[in-house]
């Protein structure tokens, strides 16, 4: 008997956290036959955003964004999910309201609907305990979000040897880099430095003259900011002071620090000497995206499209991602986690949701998707193929697991960003219609491939 426990018990999934990731993960593991345990603290343990105790909360909007699976990355990770009988994008579907082309949803009802399904589910039990400490043994899934206790926050610091997990996050705005005007920047890394041609052009590059730079600054200082909630003390991440907070430490701040000119000269204009260089770096290995360097911002985000506007080569700047500040826990997960969202130093602990480096409530469900089916996967002692790196899941998987630069790794939303090129298509932005429905076209029959083959 005691033996029949234990086996019963080794073949149990455990999932912390009954946010988008965790629900999503029990959904998907229970319908491939695995019994699972969501351990979701509250209410008994309130956290500074939920209001209720119920599974799929919806805390800071009541959008899943645009639904548009043939022009849009997010509407495409809808689809996938659609396809792979997602709790979440069901309910979502259940639940809709009128929004256009986005997916809204009646955000009560729909945390409701979630709970029933998923404490109607046989092979579901959801227990109120808070856990605390990372377990050694058994197969789990932490999807705690960017709202992890303090007490597991810390084990999983302990862990992985981050000094914190929790803190307020300044962070850099992302471009697409095909909306740079490259007539205006140039490619360099200042005084030329790096062995190969790829580093000695690491960097790209928007000069200003004196006028632009004082208007800049102008423009930084006047625009509106986002404020903290009450009771909540700023503490910036190391290093990712917000520009404006520079800025108000004197106008000539930035051109000291990330804007400083020295050490680049421009193809463009080789005998005018820059008053300000605003740098840009590529963010993932594909070279579609581009952070701003230094630039972590805590204006709100009608003021961030104004502003870097107003940098030369960005007027059409198209971002995807804009900058902001807020509480947040997240992995390095480039470096901590093996492509199967496992934690490299515990294999049988998992991660999914925005604690893997994700941003919106639609890829904290993916991720738990796919963690779910992994962790059950393993479980049930089937073969996995690889998740298609060409679908959206699969960009977004390879981002968080190994794609982005782990030493500025930032959560990051899906984007068309993240995919490789289709090949044979016209560069540019008059070709980007043909180009995203190529990528959603060639997404749609890896992604169906890859679920056939795991049924």
């Amino acid at each position: 008997m005691c033996q029949h426990m234990t086996q019963d018990m080794a073949k149990t999934l455990h999932i912390v956290g009954g946010g988008m990731a965790g629900s999503e993960a029990a959904w998907q593991a229970a319908h491939m036959g695995v019994k699972v345990v969501i351990h979701e603290m509250r209410p008994k343990v309130e956290t500074f955003a939920h209001q209720t105790g119920k599974l799929g909360e919806m805390v800071c909007s009541n959008s899943f964004r645009s639904d548009d699976d043939e022009q849009n990355a997010v509407g495409l990770l809808h689809w996938e999910m659609r396809a792979a009988n997602g709790l979440i994008m069901g309910t979502a579907d259940e639940h809709r309201l009128p929004a256009g082309g986005a997916l809204a949803v009646d955000r009560e009802p729909f945390s409701q609907t979630v709970t029933d399904k998923l404490m109607a589910h046989p092979n579901i039990t959801v227990t109120g305990e808070e856990i605390t400490e990372l377990p050694n043994d058994g197969h789990w899934i932490f999807a705690t979000g960017p709202l992890t206790s303090s007490d597991l926050g810390a084990s999983i610091a302990a862990e992985t040897g981050a000094d914190a997990l929790a803190f307020f996050d300044a962070i850099a705005p992302i471009l697409y880099a095909e909306s740079i005007d490259m007539s205006q920047a140039w490619m360099q890394s200042r005084y030329d430095k790096g062995e190969t041609e790829e580093e000695r052009t690491a960097y790209l590059n928007c000069p200003m003259d004196k006028d632009q730079y004082e208007a800049f600054i102008d423009a930084l200082l006047a625009a509106d900011k986002a404020e903290f909630h009450e009771g909540e003390t700023a503490g910036y991440f190391d290093g990712c002071l917000p520009i404006e907070v520079m800025a108000e430490r004197g106008r000539e701040t930035l051109r000291f620090g990330p804007m400083k000119p020295i050490g680049l000269t421009n193809p463009h204009k080789p005998d005018d000497k820059a008053y300000a260089v605003v740098q840009l770096r590529r963010d993932n290995a594909l070279g579609t995206l581009f952070n701003i360097v230094g630039f972590q911002t805590k204006m709100k985000y009608g003021a961030q499209t104004e502003v870097f506007k107003m940098i030369p080569g960005l007027e059409n700047a198209s971002f995807a991602r804009l900058g902001g500040i807020h509480r947040n826990t997240f992995l390095n997960s480039p470096t901590l986690l093996d492509s199967e969202m496992r934690l490299k130093s515990k294999p049988n602990l998992r991660f999914a949701g925005q604690i893997t480096g994700v941003e919106g409530y639609v890829e904290s469900a993916a991720m738990g998707l796919l963690a779910g089916r992994m962790a059950a996967a393993e479980i049930l002692g089937r073969d996995l193929p690889q998740v298609p790196q060409d679908s959206a899941m699969g960009a977004l998987i390879h981002h968080i697991t190994g794609g982005a630069e782990a030493k500025t790794f930032q959560p990051m939303n899906v984007n068309f960003g993240l995919f490789r090129p289709v090949e044979g298509l016209k560069g540019g932005r008059r070709g980007r219609k043909d180009r995203y429905k190529a990528y959603t076209d060639r997404a749609k029959l890896a992604w169906t491939d890859w679920l056939e083959n795991f049924s």
